[in-house]
């Protein structure tokens, strides 16, 4: 555990849902998430996964516990533990915000038609998880060859009403990756450079594919 752990870091809906734990359990638990969420943070996958899997063995049953090994699996490109650990945390909590995650799991294990096929249980009205459902959607149909569908399906108000950041980024190059998949590479560089103007945090590896 790293010297300078300060469980106050975490989300504080986390530490109330780890208030069920026994006192005695409660921070090493939340120390270990707060780990494994910063070694995320240094793309450590292997220090990730060691904390995350720590956290599951003793508190389990705490549904962002399974929540913090789900993610740290797909990070690793472990889509089957992840589809396990979030389908887990789905019956816990009956939320459906982790289901495109979910759906790319599928798509990571060649199965994007289950992938769409899960993404229409989704009945949350929530933007982000609309906006990530519909570029999961979009990067299946692409999987399958349906160049056309997959544009159709980021072509929601969103892809030109979000503010710039993150978000709008991600739409913005999910859009321009289903351009170019399609052959149609100069709409695909005008949509590259607009995810770039929106990524303003920098988060997404996009210059290179301006070339």
């Amino acid at each position: 555990m790293p010297e300078d752990i300060d469980i106050t870091e975490l989300d504080p809906a986390v530490i109330n849902e780890l208030r069920t734990l026994p006192e005695d359990l409660q921070e090493k638990v939340a120390g270990h998430l707060l780990a494994a969420e910063w070694a995320l943070a240094e793309e450590d996958l292997t220090a990730a996964r060691e904390h995350a899997a720590e956290a599951k063995r003793v508190a389990g049953r705490v549904a962002c516990v399974r929540e913090a090994m789900g993610i740290v699996a797909y990070r690793c490109g472990d889509y089957s533990d992840a589809l396990a650990e979030l389908r887990a945390v789905r019956r816990m909590t009956g939320d459906d915000s982790f289901v495109p995650m979910m759906a790319d799991c599928e798509r990571g294990l060649g199965r994007p038609e289950r992938a769409l096929e899960l993404l229409r249980e989704v009945r949350t009205g929530d933007a982000q998880t609309k906006v990530e459902a519909a570029i999961v959607a979009s990067g299946a149909r692409s999987d399958m060859g349906q160049h056309d569908a997959a544009l159709v399906l980021l072509e929601i108000p969103e892809l030109t009403s979000l503010p710039a950041g993150s978000e709008r980024a991600r739409l913005e190059f999910a859009y321009a990756s289903a351009l170019a998949a399609g052959g149609r590479d100069e709409q695909a560089r005008e949509w590259f450079a607009k995810a770039e103007a929106s990524d303003i945090d920098g988060e997404l590896d996009i210059p290179e594919r301006l070339t």
